[in-house]
C-alpha cells in the first residue's frame, strides 16, 4: 500500500510521490491523467500565463523596439487615413467609405493585441486575468473576421466601378456602403461572440500557459479539457466561412474585372483600372494568405513558432501595410493629404 501526494513541478507537470509503502519513488503523471483529475484547475477563473515573444535578451530587445515601431505606424497610419477621409468631402463616396472601416478594424486589431505583449514584456509579468483573455479573444476574432468579409465586399465594390461604371451609383450608393459595413462587423461579432463563450465555458488544466503573445484561439484551444472535436469541427466550418467564400467571391470579381479589362481599347484605361485594383489586391493576398497560414493548416504541421510568425503578419504588419499602399498608390487619398497640409500651412 503507497499513501502518496501530487507534486506540480515548476514547469507545470505533476509528478505523483509515494510518502509511506514498500518503496518511495515519483511516477510522472501522463496528460490524460492530468486532465482528468477531478476538480483541478478546471473551473476557477484563474489567469492565464502569455508565453510573449521576447525574452531579456538584447536581441530580443531589438526586436520589441522594432515591432513597437511598426505598432506606432500602423496607428498613425490608419488613423490618418481615417481622418482623411472624414476631413475631405471628395472622399465622401461608398469605396473610401469601406476603406476608411477597413483602417478602423486595422487600428483595432492592433490595439487589441500589442499594448498588452508590451506591457508584459516591460513590466515582466506574464499574466492575463480570464476575463481579459476573453475579451481578447473576442475583439481579435471579430475584427479578423469583418476584415475578411469586408475586403470580399470591397472586391464587389471595384467590380462594379470597372465592369458597370455607368450603373455605379446605382448599385453601390451610399446606402448600400453602409449596409456592406454593417454586414461586416455584425456577422464576424455574433460568430466571435458564439465562438468565445463556447470556447471559455470547457474547463482548463495544465499549467495555464498560452504559448503566445495574446489569447489567439488555437493557443487557448490547446489548454482545454475533454472531447473537443464537436467545437474544433464548428472553428473549421466557421474559417471556410470567413476565409474560402470570401476568396471565391474575391476570385471570381476579379475574373470579371479581368475579362472587362482586356476588352478595352485605350491602353490609358486598362492602366487606371489596373491601379485601381493593385492595391486591393495586394491587401486582400497578404492577408487572406497569412489568416490561410494560420487557421486552415493540419494540426499535425502546427508548431508555436510558425503560429506566433504568422499572426505577427496578419496583426501587426498587414494592419501597417494597408493605409501605406492604399495612400501611396492611391491618387485621390494622397491629393486630401496634400490639401489637408497646404490648408494647415496656409492657416
Amino acid at each position: 500500500m503507497c499513501v502518496s501526494i501530487r507534486v506540480v513541478s515548476p514547469d507545470g507537470s505533476i509528478a505523483q510521490v509515494c510518502l509511506f509503502g514498500p518503496k518511495f519513488e515519483a511516477e510522472e503523471i501522463t496528460e490524460v491523467e492530468e486532465r482528468s483529475m477531478c476538480g483541478w484547475n478546471q473551473t476557477s477563473l484563474e489567469d492565464f500565463i502569455l508565453q510573449g515573444l521576447f525574452d531579456d535578451s538584447f536581441n530580443h530587445l531589438c526586436l520589441f523596439l522594432l515591432i513597437m515601431l511598426v505598432f506606432l505606424t500602423a496607428v498613425s497610419g490608419n488613423s490618418l487615413t481615417i481622418l482623411l477621409i472624414c476631413a475631405d468631402p471628395r472622399l465622401h463616396t461608398p469605396m473610401y467609405f469601406l476603406l476608411s472601416q477597413l483602417s478602423l478594424m486595422d487600428l483595432m486589431h492592433v490595439s487589441t493585441t500589442i499594448p498588452k505583449m508590451a506591457t508584459n514584456y516591460l513590466s515582466g509579468k506574464k499574466s492575463i486575468s480570464f476575463v481579459g483573455c476573453a475579451t481578447q479573444h473576442f475583439f481579435y476574432l471579430s475584427l479578423g473576421g469583418a476584415e475578411c468579409v469586408l475586403l470580399a465586399l470591397m472586391s464587389y465594390d471595384r467590380y462594379v466601378a470597372i465592369c458597370h461604371p455607368l450603373r455605379y451609383t446605382v448599385l453601390m450608393s451610399s446606402r448600400v456602403g453602409v449596409m456592406m459595413a454593417v454586414i461586416s462587423w455584425l456577422s464576424a461579432s455574433v460568430n466571435s461572440l458564439i465562438l468565445t463563450c463556447v470556447l471559455m465555458s470547457f474547463p482548463f488544466c495544465g499549467s495555464r500557459i498560452i504559448h503566445h503573445f495574446y489569447c489567439e484561439l488555437p493557443a487557448v484551444l490547446k489548454l482545454v479539457c475533454g472531447n473537443i472535436t464537436v467545437y474544433e469541427t464548428a472553428v473549421y466550418i466557421c474559417s471556410v466561412m470567413f476565409l474560402l467564400l470570401p476568396i471565391i467571391l474575391v476570385s471570381t470579381s476579379y475574373g470579371f474585372i479581368l475579362h472587362s479589362v482586356m476588352q478595352m481599347r485605350s491602353v490609358g484605361s486598362k492602366r487606371n483600372a489596373f491601379a485601381t485594383c493593385s492595391s486591393h489586391l495586394i491587401v486582400v493576398s497578404f492577408y487572406y494568405g497569412a489568416s490561410i497560414f494560420s487557421y486552415m493548416r493540419p494540426k499535425s504541421q502546427r508548431t508555436p513558432l510558425q503560429d506566433k510568425v504568422g499572426s505577427v503578419f496578419y496583426s501587426i504588419i498587414t494592419p501597417t501595410l494597408n493605409p501605406l499602399i492604399y495612400t501611396l498608390r492611391n491618387k485621390d487619398v494622397a491629393k486630401a493629404l496634400k490639401r489637408v497640409l497646404r490648408r494647415d500651412i496656409v492657416a
